[in-house]
């Protein structure tokens, strides 16, 4: 596992999240390269909204969280 990816600490709704079966690195695009399949499979996701307080909690930097940028999450939130 490469070191962009975050150490998960599990919660029961993760095993209802749509990205359990997809691979992280659609999670974590290149910079600048979009991040559609990512979005698309959040966009259907039963638990976004836990992800994205989860991801809140954890003030991550990186990656698609409830299929926005950590950045847009955090600036939604503010």
């Amino acid at each position: 596992m490469s070191a962009k990816y975050l150490p998960i600490t599990p919660h029961d709704w993760m095993t209802d999240a749509n990205c359990a079966t997809t691979s992280p690195d659609a999670f974590f695009p290149e910079l600048g390269s979009p991040a559609l399949d990512a979005r698309k499979v959040c966009a259907v996701c039963p638990v976004k909204a836990q992800c994205a307080e989860y991801a809140l909690n954890l003030h991550v930097r990186d990656g698609i969280w409830a299929g926005v940028s950590a950045r847009t999450l955090r600036r939604r939130a503010a």
